[in-house]
């Protein structure tokens, strides 16, 4: 039937049509994205997919996504809820998979070629962008609805999903004139190319920097298991020694134990300083971005880029993120004042000269004070936590609160050899979801934790798709001597990290866009945050932190100090949060363009809430991703603010048991499973039964 078919067609159409025909439907066949995988739950083919795929993956991901817009602006018919709004919350669908696939390996398995390709499809996704949000039919049809909206009978996330829409039309410049529509449109483009090329600096920078030691007596103070992580960075990069660099396991680790101050300040310097200069100098385009981003929001009528961005978040306007930030700042900055001067009288008692405390001897000299009062460091700790430990009791988790369970797939391919699949399943045997779990560092990752999605939940004629998430870590790899071995740190990282992939795993919906994490941004937050109060409870920890060489039970005392140092320096290190909010709102609650250096601007933005010197040459902002590449512009804010929730929330636990299965069945329907549904705040109180207030935060933290 099919040749038969095709030999009709042959006869109908011109034979260089024909041959056109033919070379796209050998690309579909032999391009992994444009077919349909064969995988279980359509899993993506990954060990199939190679980066040539991606950009005809796209031009026809984008033309079926225009269609898909023209069918619903040329239907004759008048609008309505399912020819206007949910045919557009399900056009594009080929694109999504495929936009999700790259950009999530784009940040967890990039290359030269990669970047290459990203900045191809930049422009061609910002056109796309703007064919939908600037579409004056389409806005038409759905401004139509939304004016007869309370006579629609809508069911309620149905009734959201249309005011979110409309919303969202007219915050992307759909109420513009046709000459500011192209402004709009040309500031848009410009934004994408300027964040890509700020994530190509920073992935670049960072790599750049190696610091090789060559002489053991430059290793003084380093644990083992550091030593080891250095000796298989120098055989990986083909150098003698040990070798560390800017990513997080290696720096972090340095900076806390090496007894050379002098090598201590190198790499901070060279850490604080990240794409700050030099060939992979982001300090420009920081100035670019803040400025098309104020002339976006001037362009729609906002004062700053704040307010524009701040108002369909929980917090609703920047003086109210402004209240939580002083609320916090007020009792947290004299107290990390103390909290500094504590360690620096410990410095100075054994032996430090310096005439204050400098910024690359405070993590050290933190870390001893912790060892000597507490009886507790990281070197301690780790050699119970060995990865697939965590793994077992992170997972366990889950299964205790919520009876998930996660059964190891070995014929889904991931994206990387280190990458492992979970099929996720209920209590009842019924599929959630897949999740992807990418632990190691290496040079084609950028540094940090994240949790991300292959694919959202969803429902579409009947039909669920179920989740893709993905957690991507930087934990130590193991080496010759010894498995991958976390600090406790680590472990409320990949608790942290798990909890967002709860909320993308558990979602419950119809729509894609009010699924999973798709919340405000500024709520997005508790899931994860919740989770890592337990990394802190010995009735959870005490079953899986054994030694990983004796096998010995981690010691009871060793699980209390863990308890009473939750707190440990609590207050500097929500100061450098706070820090960081201040600098992002400084960033972007302005209504005139900024003025002077990069440097200049950030040290204007924190200088009166420093609680360590600032070292010269040394500027965070170039390198401060979350605001400038990665959504968090204008939304730093945010941890702070689902901290509030979490504390508040947790205290429920604490009040009914952490492991109260009747709280946890509350938090996941009201929560986890909800997505945006339903107004978050609506959702919070329906799970806590008031709205959170900051003292919640600071009793936890024991800050008066």
């Amino acid at each position: 039937m099919e040749m038969h078919i095709f030999e009709h067609m042959k006869t109908c159409l011109h034979a260089a049509a024909v041959a056109a025909l033919m070379l796209t439907t050998a690309c579909k066949m032999e391009n992994p994205l444009l077919t349909e995988s064969p995988l279980p739950y359509g899993a993506p083919q990954f060990d199939k997919i190679r980066t040539e795929h991606y950009l005809p993956a796209f031009k026809e991901g984008i033309a079926e996504a225009k269609a898909d817009i023209d069918a619903i602006t040329s239907n004759p018919d008048a609008p309505t809820f399912a020819n206007t709004i949910e045919a557009l919350e399900f056009a594009g669908e080929k694109l999504g998979d495929v936009s999700s696939i790259f950009y999530n390996l784009l940040e967890a398995e990039s290359s030269p070629e990669m970047q290459a390709v990203a900045e191809q499809i930049s422009p061609m996704m910002t056109e796309y962008s703007m064919y939908v949000s600037l579409n004056d039919k389409l806005f038409q049809r759905i401004k139509d609805l939304w004016n007869r909206r309370d006579s629609l009978g809508l069911e309620p996330d149905q009734y959201k999903l249309l005011d979110d829409t409309y919303k969202s039309f007219a915050r992307n410049g759909a109420n513009l004139s046709p000459e500011d529509k192209q402004t709009y449109s040309k500031y848009q483009e410009e934004l994408s190319l300027l964040s890509l090329k700020f994530s190509s600096n920073l992935l670049a920078s960072t790599n750049a920097y190696k610091m090789n030691l060559t002489d053991e007596a430059d290793l003084e103070g380093l644990p083992q298991y550091v030593r080891d992580m250095g000796a298989a960075a120098a055989r990986e990069n083909g150098q003698q020694g040990w070798t560390f660099d800017l990513s997080y396991p290696s720096y972090s680790a340095f900076i806390k134990f090496s007894a050379r101050p002098e090598l201590r300040k190198q790499i901070y310097l060279a850490y604080n300083s990240i794409a700050y200069g030099g060939e992979f100098d982001n300090s420009e385009i920081c100035i670019q971005l803040a400025d098309l981003r104020l002339k976006t929001a001037r362009l729609l009528g906002y004062e700053t880029y704040a307010d524009y961005m701040v108002e369909d978040r929980m917090a609703g306007s920047v003086e109210n993120v402004d209240k939580l930030l002083d609320a916090l700042l007020e009792p947290s900055l004299p107290a990390a004042r103390k909290e500094v001067a504590r360690i620096y009288d410990y410095a100075r008692e054994n032996g430090y000269t310096e005439s204050e405390l400098q910024p690359w001897d405070f993590s050290y000299w933190s870390e001893k004070y912790k060892a000597a009062n507490y009886s507790l460091s990281d070197e301690q700790l780790k050699p119970y936590f060995r990865l697939e430990d965590c793994i077992d009791a992170v997972f366990g988790l889950a299964t205790r609160l919520y009876g998930l369970q996660f059964n190891l797939r070995t014929d889904i391919s991931g994206y990387n050899k280190d990458v492992k699949v979970y099929d996720v399943c209920d209590a009842d045997g019924r599929h959630l979801a897949l999740f992807y779990a990418d632990f190691f560092p290496r040079a084609s990752k950028r540094s940090g934790a994240w949790m991300t999605s292959f694919r959202g939940q969803s429902i579409k004629d009947g039909v669920e798709r179920r989740p893709l998430v993905s957690i991507v870590t930087n934990f130590s790899k193991p080496t010759e001597n010894a498995p991958s071995l976390l600090t406790h740190y680590e472990l409320t990282t990949f608790l942290h990290e798990f909890g967002h992939s709860l909320q993308g795993m558990m979602a419950e919906g119809r729509y894609p866009s009010q699924t999973g994490t798709n919340v405000a941004w500024d709520f997005v937050e508790l899931p994860s945050q919740i989770m890592e109060n337990w990394a802190y409870e010995p009735e959870y920890l005490k079953p899986f932190a054994r030694h990983y060489e004796t096998g010995e039970e981690i010691p009871d005392e060793l699980i209390e100090k863990i308890s009473e140092s939750k707190n440990y320096n609590v207050a500097y290190s929500q100061v450098r949060q706070l820090q960081f909010g201040l600098l992002d709102m400084a960033w972007h609650d302005t209504a005139t363009p900024l003025k002077g250096s990069v440097r200049d601007i950030e040290l204007n933005a924190t200088r009166d809430v420093q609680v360590l010197p600032t070292a010269e040459g040394t500027c965070m902002s170039p390198s401060f991703s979350h605001i400038f590449a990665g959504g968090y512009s204008a939304g730093y804010y945010s941890y702070k603010w689902a901290e509030v929730l979490a504390a508040d929330a947790w205290s429920l636990f604490k009040e009914k048991g952490i492991f109260n299965t009747e709280v946890a069945t509350s938090f996941r329907e009201n929560v986890l499973s909800k997505g945006s549904t339903e107004p978050e705040a609506v959702l919070y109180r329906n799970f806590r039964g008031h709205d959170p207030q900051p003292e919640a935060l600071l009793r936890a933290q024991g800050i008066e």
